[in-house]
């Protein structure tokens, strides 16, 4: 990110609404909002660290409620929520920390909520090839909330299931119950 020239652009914005940037409060504005987005659009790396799954588990692993933020790709607002992920583990299982470690990687870009939840299912069925994977996000979107529509408290869901999570009725179901029973 160029740090120096997002500062002129938040400059050049507070200037063109009409706020005067010389003013005391506003002053260090520019550096300030430059700074927050750099923070908010940077994800950490991490390396996927699976393990064999010698003792055969071969029930649903599910981290539910996963906290994350990210910005909205058509108004840079934020949309903010919990993420549910699970996966059928095959022969790969996945330290627990790193479903959230997805989770946040993704959310860290300019970003739809229907994309982030397919990526984060794309990620674990590409590292784990698992026989399973399903991914239910519930967020509130700031550009909902703020302005348009301004309907405060409105949660958009998205789910995003692979093999046979999507496939087998039965584990579908298992593991939407394992998910709504979590909030």
């Amino acid at each position: 990110m160029d740090l120096p020239a997002a500062e002129r652009a938040v400059q050049d914005l507070l200037e063109a609404l009409g706020f005067d940037t010389s003013d005391e409060v506003l002053s260090a504005t520019p550096l300030r909002v430059a700074k927050a987005y750099r923070d908010m659009l940077t994800p950490e790396g991490f390396e996927m660290t699976t393990f064999p799954n010698d003792q055969g588990y071969d029930e649903l692993i599910v981290a539910g409620s996963i906290q994350f933020y990210s910005l909205c790709a058509h108004h840079m607002l934020p949309f903010v929520g919990v993420a549910h992920v699970g996966y059928l583990p095959g022969e790969r299982i996945v330290g627990l920390s790193k479903l959230a470690r997805v989770v946040e990687y993704y959310s860290r870009t300019l970003q739809v909520q229907e994309h982030l939840t397919a990526q984060i299912a794309t990620c674990l069925q590409e590292n784990l090839s698992p026989r399973g994977v399903g991914v239910v996000i519930e967020a509130e979107h700031m550009c909902m909330s703020l302005r348009g529509v301004s309907k405060p408290g409105t949660r958009t869901k998205t789910s995003s299931l692979h093999g046979v999570i999507r496939d087998d009725p039965r584990t579908r179901q298992e593991f939407l119950s394992l998910v709504s029973d979590g909030r």
